[in-house]
């Protein structure tokens, strides 16, 4: 699959200069422009390069930690299924985390519940530290 860096520029462009900052929490799920990336780092997709992400944790208004989810039901040591988001299967890339700025937020899509959250990071502690 080519990559379009280039529109992806002129998106984030457009991202960054509306210069509009979403608040969030812990456990939210949101849509996201999370763009085009290198290599194998997980890419948006559409005319806006967006993805499904969770937040694992706000910063502040600027900045938040966040992993990539997929639409499909996935177990394994990477995956984590957290159930339904808006009607499909959806499961947490643990291998995907990153800083985001809060101007990358689009709409948020929903909430996991406190328990599987707390799973949540469990798994990804096994995963990232374990």
């Amino acid at each position: 699959m080519e990559k379009d860096f280039d529109a992806w520029n002129l998106e984030k462009k457009s991202i960054d200069g509306a210069g509009v900052k979403r608040f969030c929490h812990s456990r939210e799920i949101w849509w996201c422009a999370l763009g085009v990336n290198i290599g194998f780092e997980q890419d948006g997709t559409g005319k806006i390069f967006d993805r499904p992400i969770i937040v694992l944790r706000g910063f502040n208004e600027n900045i938040l930690l966040a992993a990539a989810l997929t639409g499909k039901k996935i177990e394994g040591r990477f995956y984590f299924p957290i159930g339904l988001v808006e009607n499909r299967e959806a499961s947490v890339i643990l291998s995907q985390v990153r800083l985001i700025d809060t101007k990358r937020l689009i709409r948020k899509m929903g909430m996991v519940s406190e328990g599987v959250f707390a799973e949540l990071k469990n798994a990804l502690r096994r995963t990232l530290f374990d």
